[in-house]
């Protein structure tokens, strides 16, 4: 199955508690317009036309983990190059989501992209990018993390979203898979 970035595996929290996130990234973040707020468990991934093959794939993968509750109480960062940062709300406990993307890149092997980096892994939502030296940077996330009420949602689901070209090029959300469940959503 070929992959592509316009497909990808995600947690999408309810929308009850999208208020909070989506206030900081509509200010801080240049992807709020394509992206909902989400947490890659596989990306990129499959081409739509391989969604019939992968479907049953991931319903054999997810109905295998129960729902699990996740909290975002926590700001981190990831450095891409001295003065650019991309921040991001860390999902604790993180062992549930790291054991559900090793159980799909097991059955999607050509989707490890997000294994490849440096600390490999890491689950997260990303809230915005900062540019500036990391003292600025650590008064920034000093100011947020004051502010911040944590947030606390069950995942219950993994979303299947997809995205065009430009200008269709945000993504919408195509199926969910529910966890715990081998019936077909």
């Amino acid at each position: 199955m070929r992959k592509t970035h316009h497909t990808a595996l995600v947690v999408v929290p309810p929308r009850r508690i999208w208020p909070p996130i989506q206030a900081l990234r509509e200010r801080y973040d240049r992807q709020v317009r394509r992206w909902m707020p989400h947490i890659n468990v596989l990306y990129p991934f499959v081409a739509p036309e391989d969604f019939p093959r992968a479907m049953p794939l991931i319903r054999g993968v997810t109905a295998a983990f129960p729902p699990f509750r996740l909290q975002l109480a926590r700001f981190a960062w990831f450095r891409h190059s001295p003065g650019h940062y991309t921040l991001w709300l860390a999902p604790e406990p993180d062992a549930p989501l790291r054991a559900l993307h090793r159980a799909l890149v097991q059955v999607f092997p050509q989707c490890d992209d997000l294994d490849r980096f440096p600390q490999g892994y890491t689950p997260h939502l990303s809230v915005g990018q900062f540019r500036g030296d990391p003292n600025a940077l650590q008064r920034f996330v000093n100011r947020l993390q004051r502010r911040w009420q944590p947030l606390r949602f069950e995942v219950d689901s993994l979303a299947l979203i997809r995205r065009g070209d430009p200008p269709r090029d945000v993504f919408r959300e195509v199926c969910r898979f529910s966890l715990g469940r081998t019936v077909a959503p």
